[in-house]
């Protein structure tokens, strides 16, 4: 953002607009701010349901962006609107697919047609809740009601807290919005009733592809229920309608196009748009919520440790580590009481900050990506205009020039702590990072921010990026927090860092004291308050083994060998050309898994063989000349592409989806085989086949590549693989190596098939382990049948990126292990210390087992053996 709007909303001007017909949009949480494209979820992502940010939140209470009307308040409290002076309407929609939690973790403070100031509190919300049971907890800032106003300006990415501007709508006038309104006619309304099939009824995506759908045509369109009316064009009037499941709606429509845009809507509704309810699914008749999923609010989860000394956590970064317990806190910087001299304090203060804002850039210079957009973001909010002037405005009062920083710092904390949580004390440490580097610039100190000991383990409540860059990571062993979720950006962070981090561990970390000394074993998911000194003494040995095969994993570009000499191929997944610049930076041997989805969802066409081919290219080349398995088009079930209309399924999972759609539709097939052919050199290129479970649609694809080969007058075999996916390919895997050139497994997918458990469920989703013996014997299975047949098998789905799975899977049989980017250095140093013989035996015990659970501890004792 540029440092003519401010990034900091006073008390006195949180909704005041920037300039006539502006109006500044406040950040409602503290988090990272991102672009909405980071959003896991199509329609937020897309820009479908609007325009806006996206914040990862780590706070716990959802503020307003700017003062309003409450237009809307979801019946489950996980979104609300607000409508803003002169019309314009904001959707802030806490995490993805919430709606699915059924209220679980959410407390609306405010009602329906209810007047709020900005700042004010709307929702409290329990974080902890939404990591383990959503898909991610990014945080949408929308604005939906477009005709009359537009989004003018973003701030750039990186760490906000309540009260930083985010964005600036600006006011376009009413023509614009008259001139987009459709045609009318004299005809007569025509009205269609419809029952409402979406298991969650119609909350903000399904709204917006209302109006996707709606404005299309030429005629005007308005949903009516019980009375009330609300034109399509508005999805927070369609919200407000609080439309559920099993709702008999009627839609009316007027214009020359009225009779088609009802059919086409009809269609769309009775589609369940990704969300048809079965014919069992009940809903409470007050609430319209699935009363099974309904339970209190809560907002600090209260844990205790056990009996034998352990306190169980979510894993947010991997890894060991043993340290002293250092709570994290802040001691105050000595300020000055200065000359005396306003003009002389006004300077300093001046100065002070132009050459902080220097050594700030100079350290983004070297600084890896994720570390220089902190910086920026710190650079930026020291231009903050409403800072200085607040600061100045203290100096000229007969303030030095650090009280006055101190008193400007100060009061946008003050903004943030009037809501009343005491623990939002915890997180107002960015504005402290802040003022502590600039008032010990002022005085000539080291800002380094909270000091550590040797071998710390960092507790605290929550932890925002901007603390975990202030501390040093040669004295950082472990993090552990109270709150946080495992997607957080500080999470990304420490695991950049080779911190170990758990995160979720509730009220029992408030009980450890300073220098106790702790185990953090992620792996187990667990601290040890109480490990003897000869489990410390193993896990140090287990530490500088790893160590030692990290750095010679880094060192050693080249091919991946077993400690017998085995060759095991260490590969990455991929998703983005910048994907494959990190797997090389890593020491990737090539690219195991292309996720070629990435070009085709939430477009409203297919890309063209030329804009697939530049993009199969682009990242071939990253990758100078190794392996690059692209993954035809895997789409249907969870991954919908609007292009591409599928039909209502009440099991999408097992419907069309994978190569089923691409056979359906088989010039979006050629197309992409054409695309994946024409990148050189060729033969890099090998092309695999999701969710395979017949032999017969291998051939069907095979005879589509021969074709496509031939016409482009290529005369070397293209290599055709399988994902085996699917208990049906694993269980026949010795038929498909007949004619496939290599299989690989995705174990997220056969993971979920073979438990019969929904990956996508979060009542069921904390039981699916690919550890269990069913899977690892399906994988095993696999390999087998694989080999009988002259093939290799590999791995792309998560447990090739799980240390815990690693020795299985090698045991196993497996012969390639395509990993997350990050992780492969891991992986790599992991495989150079296996025997394979003892990793056959590990699983032949692992078979025996009779659950995920004993997996893991059998696998837990083996790898601290390894001291892995």
């Amino acid at each position: 953002m540029s440092a003519s709007v401010s990034p900091i909303l006073s008390a006195t001007r949180a909704n005041a607009p920037v300039e006539p017909q502006r109006i500044a949009v406040a950040a409602p949480l503290d988090g990272w701010l991102g672009p909405l494209d980071e959003i896991p979820d199509p329609a937020f992502a897309s820009g479908m349901v609007g325009d806006g940010v996206a914040i990862d939140p780590t706070g716990s209470v959802l503020h307003a962006p700017c003062a309003g009307v409450i237009a809307a308040i979801a019946a489950t409290g996980h979104a609300v609107t607000l409508r803003l002076e002169g019309g314009a309407e904001l959707l802030v929609h806490l995490g993805v697919d919430t709606v699915a939690m059924g209220g679980r973790g959410f407390m609306p403070l405010v009602a329906q047609d209810q007047s709020v100031a900005a700042g004010e509190p709307l929702i409290r919300f329990d974080l902890d809740a939404i990591v383990t049971g959503a898909p991610s907890a990014m945080t949408p800032v929308l604005l939906l009601s477009a005709e009359e106003w537009t989004l003018e300006s973003k701030r750039e990415p990186g760490p906000v807290t309540v009260g930083d501007v985010v964005m600036t709508l600006r006011h376009i006038g009413a023509a614009a919005g008259e001139a987009s309104q459709p045609t009318a006619s004299a005809d007569d309304e025509l009205v269609r009733e419809v029952s409402v099939l979406l298991r969650h009824g119609i909350h903000a995506r399904p709204a917006a592809r209302l109006r996707q759908v709606a404005t299309s045509f030429d005629a005007g369109v308005r949903m009516e229920i019980a009375g009330k009316s609300a034109s399509l064009r508005s999805p927070v009037g369609v919200l407000a309608l609080g439309v559920k499941l099993g709702d008999r709606i009627s839609l009316h429509a007027r214009g020359a196009q009225a009779a088609d845009v009802l059919d086409a809507l009809e269609a769309l509704i009775a589609s369940g748009m990704g969300e048809l309810a079965h014919a069992d699914e009940k809903i409470d008749e007050k609430s319209g919520v699935e009363p099974a999923r309904v339970t209190a609010s809560v907002l600090r989860r209260a844990t205790a440790i056990a009996a034998d000394g352990t306190l169980a956590g979510v894993v947010a970064a991997p890894g060991v580590a043993v340290g002293q317990a250092v709570r994290y806190r802040l001691g105050e910087v000595e300020v000055s009481a200065g000359s005396g001299d306003a003009a002389t304090e006004r300077a300093l203060l001046d100065e002070t900050l132009a050459q902080l804002r220097l050594k700030i850039a100079a350290e983004s210079e070297g600084a890896p990506a994720h570390a220089a957009s902190i910086l920026s973001a710190h650079a930026v909010m020291l231009e903050d205009e409403d800072l200085l002037a607040a600061a100045h405005e203290a100096i000229a009062g007969g303030a030095s020039a650090g009280q006055g920083w101190r008193v400007a710092i100060g009061t946008q904390v003050e903004l943030l702590l009037r809501s009343g949580d005491a623990r939002l004390a915890e997180r107002v440490d960015d504005m402290r990072d802040l003022e502590r580097q600039v008032l010990c610039a002022l005085i000539g100190g080291d800002a380094a921010g909270f000091s550590l000991p040797e071998n710390a383990v960092v507790i605290a409540e929550d932890l925002l990026p901007s603390q975990l860059m202030a501390l040093d990571p040669q004295r950082l062993t472990a993090i552990c927090l109270v709150n946080g979720g495992p997607t957080s950006h500080v999470a990304i962070l420490a695991a950049g860092l080779g911190v170990p981090m758990l995160v979720a561990m509730g009220t029992a970390l408030d009980g450890i004291a300073d220098g106790a000394v702790l185990v953090v074993d992620a792996a187990a998911a667990r601290i040890e308050t109480d490990a003897s000194e000869e489990r410390i003494a193993r896990v140090r040995q287990q530490l500088a083994a790893l160590a030692a095969r990290r750095a010679a994993a880094r060192e050693a570009k080249g091919p991946c060998h077993t400690a017998d000499g085995t060759r095991i191929e260490v590969f990455a997944n991929l998703g983005s050309l910048a994907d494959a610049r990190q797997a090389m930076e890593n020491g990737a041997e090539g690219c195991g898994l292309l996720r070629s989805e990435f070009l085709f969802v939430e477009r409203p066409q297919a890309p063209s063989v030329a804009e697939q081919a530049e993009t199969y290219q682009a990242i071939a080349d990253a990758l100078e000349g190794r392996p690059l398995i692209v993954r035809l088009l895997d789409i249907g079930g969870d991954k919908p592409a609007p292009f591409l209309p599928i039909p209502a399924e009440e099991n999408p999972a097992l419907g069309l989806r994978g190569i089923r759609v691409c056979l359906a539709h088989p010039e979006l097939l050629e197309q992409q085989v054409e695309a994946i052919l024409r990148v050189r050199p060729a033969g890099q290129c090998r092309i695999m086949v999701p969710m395979v479970a017949s032999l017969a649609e291998l051939r069907a694809v095979r005879a589509v590549v021969d074709s496509v080969a031939l016409r482009l007058g290529l005369t070397e075999p293209v290599s055709l693989g399988i994902m085996v996916e699917t208990p049906a390919a694993a269980a026949t895997a010795d038929i498909f190596a007949r004619e496939a050139d290599f299989l690989s497994i995705g174990t997220n997918d056969l993971t979920q098939y073979t438990l019969a458990m929904d990956r996508g469920n979060s009542a069921v989703a904390a039981d699916i382990d690919g550890l269990h013996p069913a899977v690892l014997r399906l994988i095993g299975l696999t390999c087998e049948g694989g080999s009988r047949g002259g093939r290799w098998t590999g791995v792309c789905g998560s447990l090739a990126s799980d240390p815990m799975a690693v020795p299985l899977l090698l045991g196993l049989g497996v012969a390639e292990l395509s990993a997350t980017p990050a992780q492969v250095p891991d992986i790599k140093a992991l495989v150079a210390g296996l025997q394979i013989e003892r990793c056959r035996q590990l699983a032949a015990d692992a078979l025996e087992c009779a659950s995920a659970g004993e997996v893991r501890e059998l696998m837990r004792k083996f790898l601290e053996e390894q001291g892995a």
